[in-house]
């Protein structure tokens, strides 16, 4: 159909959801001023449209209504049509999908905004199909009936919009103290209340893993002692890797499970949720000791990085959920193909773990029907398969090891989901971050990734100047950068200072964080702007704090801040994060569950909490380090001193630590101090662990 069809204007994008709309016809136009003047120009109103590559239901609209003719010859006559991927433009995303839920109460992509050539909203939307269905107009019918609203009652239009500006021009104020100590209890209180205790998780189908969530009760558990927090999270985190909102057979996370038991998921994989998912099985991992945490995030690296790392070591963005026109049909199998790719006793392992039959478990989405397809998930635990099958758990486990390798062979000769290769700063922080971490608790190889793509992330989306941009696509860079990017990369930053102990780190780290608060601080109010000073100003500034599918760049850089203060022993950092959590204190106590990772921060920021200097020679100080690292210390700033690390400008990054002596005879020392009250120094590991307050359920 392409080539039958003149490109439109996003065929000069780098976007990959915006080339897959070039060749429709409706005339498009990318997010820019051109559009709005000759929607001024034209007297005409704005179809905007928001959506990313892989996003199902944005497909399903594009199908529908975008390459049809007939709804093209609608929107091209009476509007200026404009497309923008919300990964892209986070700052447009962000305006309009708040502004759509205040409007109408929900919200989601694809986002469908009609507005003025001034940006002001006055009728929001998420899918609306061609044509009108169970009451609700469809894109034949509110084309019409928006474009002669726009001629005859422009007044009301005009009065919607007025009343909108003045309500998205109320701005909060700071706050003055922080969230009261009972909030923890209260969040605490709510998990357990929504808490799933057949199949985990929280709440009701659709169920959304959230891992920020769970290092909250991690931490919980940490000043508490409340095993309920840690049950809570291995029950979740087991039930997510046997179900099928995990890739059994080539690993990594689908985006969300559509039903309670985590087993039928929506398909797209998206970087994020890698990254997040290795970070709540690492530190399940540190507090339990159990194996298949550690495993599950050496596969999910596997993943990662066979299948979304650029060559240059970043990370791109997502995977589609669809592929052959269908959702989901690149990860279900027949029984018959599998008779072809698999030994007999294979399919019989394969067949009694995820229940496979010939009529399927997949349901057509449309008639409820099997389709003779199965999706892979645990439907009996390893040690019940060996029962049923008479076998011990290692031969099962072995047997089914053979099998997925033969099943990704096989599924590698499919259609593949369409891969979106932006590169985007923020999420790429998240990844470093995750391997970081993961890099020091289970596996040094993890590091080496985690560095990489450091360095591409530095190379190609950092100015001369040190400040970031949001993304890169075809070789293209994208818009200046937003909050998230600069908070996010510092975290990844000081994963890898407190995993590696490089300066250099930290340095970066410190600067970064410095030039994110020249940019995006509210010295008003308090918090941090999305958008930076010198970024397009759209209708609203966003300012929020709300932890949602990620954590937002408020709780993060909160938790930086604090972070940075304890590593460089800059109390004006820490007056940071306390400004930070000031300014949304009140959203806070109103719904803790909604600010889980500010939460994190915040018991950062309360204590009890250490910090922790290792003093020793760069050959000696291994075998301390190693025991420190898989130990469970969300609270606990760790700063390594060598005489490598002095020389590469670790005194001039924290000061405090010239008072520590190297010892002559290398042998590393360990100085722990906490509540502004330090402990005599120890050289024995078991005593460190009984200063820091070590707790583990191994």
């Amino acid at each position: 159909m392409n080539e039958e069809r003149r490109p439109n204007r996003l065929a000069d994008e780098t976007s990959p959801y915006l080339l897959q709309h070039a060749y429709n016809p409706v005339d498009w136009y990318p997010w820019g001023e051109e559009a709005f003047e000759r929607a001024r120009r034209e007297d005409k109103p704005i179809f905007l449209s928001i959506g990313y590559s892989t996003c199902h239901w944005c497909h399903v609209m594009a199908h529908e209504s975008f390459e049809d003719e007939e709804v093209a010859r609608l929107l091209n006559e009476n509007f200026v049509c404009i497309k923008v991927d919300r990964e892209e433009r986070p700052d447009v995303d962000r305006t309009y999908i708040n502004i759509a839920q205040a409007m109408i109460g929900h919200a989601g992509w694809p986002l469908t905004i009609f507005m003025t050539p001034d940006k002001v909203p006055f009728f929001a939307a998420t899918y609306i199909p061609k044509y009108p269905s169970r009451g609700r107009h469809g894109m034949l019918s509110l084309l019409p009936l928006i474009s002669e609203m726009w001629r005859t009652r422009r007044d009301e239009i005009e009065r919607v919009g007025e009343q909108l500006k003045r309500a998205l021009a109320t701005a909060p104020s700071l706050a003055g103290r922080l969230p009261s100590v009972e909030v923890f209890d209260e969040a605490f209180q709510v998990y357990l209340d929504t808490f799933d205790s057949t199949w985990g998780g929280f709440g009701t189908a659709p169920k959304f893993p959230a891992p920020h969530n769970l290092m909250f009760l991690l931490r919980h558990w940490r000043i508490t002692g409340d095993t309920r927090a840690v049950q809570m999270v291995e029950q979740t985190l087991t039930a997510t890797r046997r179900g099928g909102i995990f890739d059994q057979v080539g690993f990594g996370f689908h985006r969300y499970s559509t039903d309670s038991q985590w087993r039928l998921p929506h398909f797209e994989k998206m970087l994020y949720d890698q990254a997040m998912h290795i970070m709540a099985y690492t530190e399940a991992y540190q507090v339990t000791g159990k194996t298949e945490y550690a495993k599950t995030v050496a596969e999910v690296v596997e993943y990662l990085t066979r299948d979304l790392m650029s060559p240059d070591g970043a990370f791109y963005s997502a995977e589609d959920a669809d592929s052959e026109g269908r959702e989901g049909a690149f990860y279900l199998w027949s029984v018959e193909e599998l008779s072809d790719v698999l030994s007999p006793e294979e399919l019989k392992v394969v067949t009694t773990a995820f229940s496979l039959s010939e009529d399927g478990n997949f349901h057509d989405e449309a008639t409820g029907r099997r389709t003779g397809l199965n999706l892979l998930y645990w439907s009996l635990p390893p040690d019940r398969v060996a029962w049923e099958l008479d076998m011990d758990a290692g031969s099962v486990l072995d047997i089914l090891e053979s099998a997925r390798r033969k099943m990704l062979e096989r599924r590698a000769t499919r259609e593949r989901p369409l891969r979106d290769e932006k590169i985007l700063t923020d999420w790429n922080g998240l990844v470093i971050a995750a391997l970081a971490k993961a890099g020091a608790a289970i596996s040094p190889e993890f590091l080496q990734i985690a560095e990489r793509a450091l360095r591409a992330v530095v190379e190609s989306l950092m100015s001369d100047d040190g400040e970031l941009y949001h993304s890169s696509a075809r070789g293209s860079l994208g818009q200046v950068a937003f909050l998230d990017d600069y908070a996010f990369l510092v975290w990844g930053l000081l994963e890898l200072y407190e995993a590696t102990s490089d300066p250099g780190h930290l340095r970066l780290a410190r600067d970064l964080h410095n030039k994110m608060l020249e940019l995006f601080e509210d010295r008003e109010n308090g918090g941090l702007f999305f958008s930076g000073d010198r970024a397009e100003q759209l209708l609203v500034r966003d300012k929020s704090a709300y932890d949602g599918a990620i954590p937002s760049g408020n709780s993060v850089a909160a938790l930086n801040s604090v972070r940075l203060s304890r590593l460089t022993g800059d109390p004006a950092l820490e007056d940071g994060c306390r400004r930070i959590v000031q300014a949304f204190s009140a959203s806070i106590e109103r719904s803790p569950t909604a600010h889980s990772m500010m939460l994190c921060a915040l018991t950062y920021l309360r204590g009890p909490s250490h910090e922790l200097v290792i003093v020793g020679d760069d050959s000696d100080i291994d075998e301390m380090l190693r025991s420190v690292r898989s130990w469970f210390l969300p609270h606990t700033a760790l700063v390594v001193k060598t005489p490598r690390n002095v020389s590469a400008g670790l005194e001039e990054l924290a000061p405090y630590t010239s008072e520590y002596p190297v010892p002559s005879d290398g042998h590393p020392v360990a100085y722990v101090c906490s509540g502004q009250t330090c402990s005599p120094p120890v050289t024995d590991v078991d005593e460190l662990r009984s200063l820091l307050d070590v707790r583990s359920l191994v």
